[in-house]
């Protein structure tokens, strides 16, 4: 799921796809549903990581949500699609399971969605018991790539235009936040946090990375001409913080996860 009003482009962000791909599997391996009716993944980008969860359970009916069109658009054109997964265009904050919905999946998506955690609470109380919830959000905010884009963001040049538009001290909360929004919904669950040590290559890889994720909302709001200007900027202070080795330059890249299980049968 991604942000209203930012254009998304699916080729820049599958661009580093070994590395976007990996916490959603490390997540959903932690899912022990065997044979769910529903499954929903909210944010859902292009639709590959979802097309997995419909080969893995394909008795079930298997839906992609995305506030994107281009990101649904692309997930529609996938090839070798299985027959049990369907995408759609919605918006997360206004989405609720139904009774069906046995296995519930968000990977990379609510740190857009201000005020996420009430309403994972809705999701909680809602689903039926057996049902399975697993979330996973970035926790990188305070790394180098986001902390310099902020300040350059809210520097003399920039405030009158991008004041306000980089959300970071409420867009997630810590793993064990997320762990005890659970258990006081009498979940089992699980909660944990990696940090993937990403070992980036090419020209001013960390500037490509964040490209595809975290400086979309920048680039949505200003012109070609400003966004160079801001992007020319912000590539000299990555390059400083992120310094070239023999190997490649290292990217930290820290994420949080929670997954559990509503306690009871399954009606």
């Amino acid at each position: 799921m991604h942000s209203g009003g930012v254009e998304w482009d699916p080729v820049k962000y599958v661009q580093f796809g070994n590395y976007r791909d990996r916490p959603f599997f490390d997540l959903t391996g932690r899912i022990s549903a065997e044979s769910p009716r529903r499954v929903v993944d909210l944010g859902c980008g292009p639709g590959n990581l979802t097309a997995a969860l419909a080969r893995r359970w394909p008795d079930a009916e298997v839906l992609g949500l995305d506030s994107s069109a281009q990101m649904i658009e692309t997930a529609r054109q996938l090839k070798n699609a299985p027959e049990n997964l369907s995408f759609q265009q919605g918006d997360i904050a206004s989405w609720m399971p139904d009774a069906a919905t046995d296995v519930l999946v968000s990977n990379a998506a609510l740190q857009w969605v201000p005020g996420h955690q009430l309403l994972m609470k809705s999701w909680l109380a809602a689903m039926m018991p057996g049902s399975w919830l697993a979330v996973q959000v970035p926790g990188n905010f305070g790394s180098p790539s986001h902390a310099l884009m902020r300040r350059l963001a809210d520097s003399p040049r920039w405030r009158s235009r991008l004041g306000g538009v980089l959300r970071h001290e409420d867009a997630v909360a810590e793993p064990e936040d997320y762990l005890q929004l659970l258990l006081d919904a009498g979940w089992l669950a699980d909660g944990w946090e990696t940090t993937y040590q990403q070992v980036l290559q090419g020209e001013h890889p960390v500037l490509e990375w964040v490209r595809g994720t975290g400086l979309r909302p920048v680039l949505a709001v200003l012109d070609a001409e400003e966004a160079r200007e801001f992007e020319a900027v912000y590539s000299t202070e990555l390059d400083e913080a992120y310094p070239p080795t023999e190997n490649g330059i290292l990217y930290p890249f820290r994420r949080l996860f929670c997954v559990g299980q509503k306690i009871g049968q399954r009606k």
